[in-house]
């Protein structure tokens, strides 16, 4: 029986994560529950996992769960990362992430990852902290879990290219002039995948695959000339590893966190799953495409400060999370993104000396500079 300590419960990998556990309740555990601002979905999750500790951000009445121990606030889910789980699922959205996960590393937990900006902004920090305290890093993304599969659940098996595939998203289909007058409804209309509002945005700008590839950086311990990005419309194959003898082994099953999810907590094991099986026949083809680099600019932007490392990833992730809001809020416009983001980058003058803090400082400029700039 493996106890899961769940940070983050509310949102979409969270309550995936409850559906694989719910499906295996001889396999799994849930010890602990940090959730948002979701209340009524949180304390109904509370009423069926029973967990030891349960946190919330803002207090509410739960005299009624005389089994649990509640914390309230802000930073109330480092209480949730206790003693005796045996993997921590990180899987809230933002920079507070990171907070999350460097605590379960200098707890010495291993963690099962689906927060971006851990390694986005942090993974120098991260990695090298995961390093010192012995601490394993699995990933939920899909296209990470179908690296890892490909590599056979080794971190250090040798390469030749990781080949990271792409939906495209809600706009693969659009050209440029139409995208000058597209809406965040627009953007959340994806074409294969049910998902948060925000990853939903961050795939039509294809950011989200910018990240997977600062993200494959640090997980696989590789170089930027070796990740590959393209665009694959079926999200049939979720990302394939290419070897020293040109031979590419692939990820392949329908679209679903469900399996990313469950695999990053059953390694080494595998278990039955709700998943329906690939109809081959039925397929009929897979199609690749280049990333067409005028339609997505944001792409191209954030890989430029993924390679110039340092501060630069924390300024675009602050920028982008910010710009994002807005635009799902109608404040801004879908070309606006972009321009957020590059004003970030450009006008820092900041220096990243190895801290938290200083990642901390670059996040929130951006986001501060974001805000003043298009009038919040």
């Amino acid at each position: 029986m493996k106890k899961i300590a769940l940070i983050g419960s509310t949102g979409s990998i969270g309550v995936q994560t409850l559906n694989v556990v719910r499906n295996n309740p001889d396999k799994f555990e849930i010890v602990s529950l940090a959730g948002g601002n979701s209340r009524e979905r949180f304390l109904e999750q509370v009423k069926e996992f029973k967990p030891k500790i349960a946190t919330l951000i803002q207090e509410c009445d739960v005299s009624e769960f005389t089994d649990t121990e509640f914390y309230f606030g802000d930073l109330a889910f480092m209480n949730a990362i206790t003693r005796d789980a045996d993997i921590v699922v990180v899987s809230l959205v933002g920079f507070t992430g990171i907070i999350a996960v460097l605590d379960a590393i200098k707890k010495g937990k291993n963690i099962a990852l689906a927060n971006k900006e851990s390694l986005v902004v942090g993974g120098e920090l991260v990695m090298r902290l995961a390093k010192e305290k012995g601490v394993t890093i699995t990933p939920i993304d899909s296209e990470h879990s179908a690296i890892w599969q490909a590599l056979n659940f080794d971190f250090n098996t040798p390469f030749n290219k990781i080949i990271l595939t792409a939906s495209g998203g809600a706009f693969r289909d659009y050209d440029v002039e139409e995208l000058q007058n597209v809406t965040a409804k627009d953007a959340l209309k994806h074409p294969n995948w049910l998902m948060g509002s925000k990853i939903t945005v961050d795939c039509a700008t294809m950011v989200n695959k910018a990240f997977e590839v600062i993200e494959a950086k640090w997980l696989y311990n590789t170089n930027f000339d070796k990740i590959d990005v393209i665009i694959h419309r079926q999200s049939i194959i979720h990302s394939m590893v290419e070897f020293i003898d040109s031979s590419v082994i692939a990820q392949l099953s329908n679209p679903s966190m469900e399996l990313p999810i469950q695999i990053a907590l059953s390694y080494p094991n595998r278990f039955t799953s709700s998943v329906k099986p690939l109809d081959f026949v039925a397929l009929k083809t897979l199609s690749f495409e280049e990333v067409d680099n005028a339609k997505y600019p944001c792409f191209n932007l954030v890989k430029e400060c993924a390679k110039k490392g340092g501060i630069y990833t924390a300024l675009i992730n602050g920028a982008n999370d910010t710009a994002v809001d807005l635009f799902l809020k109608d404040k801004i416009k879908y070309g606006d993104i972009y321009k957020a983001l590059d004003l970030a980058v450009s006008s820092y003058g900041g220096n990243f000396d190895g801290t938290f803090e200083s990642l901390k400082t670059a996040n929130d400029y951006a986001v501060n500079l974001i805000k003043t700039k298009f009038g919040v």
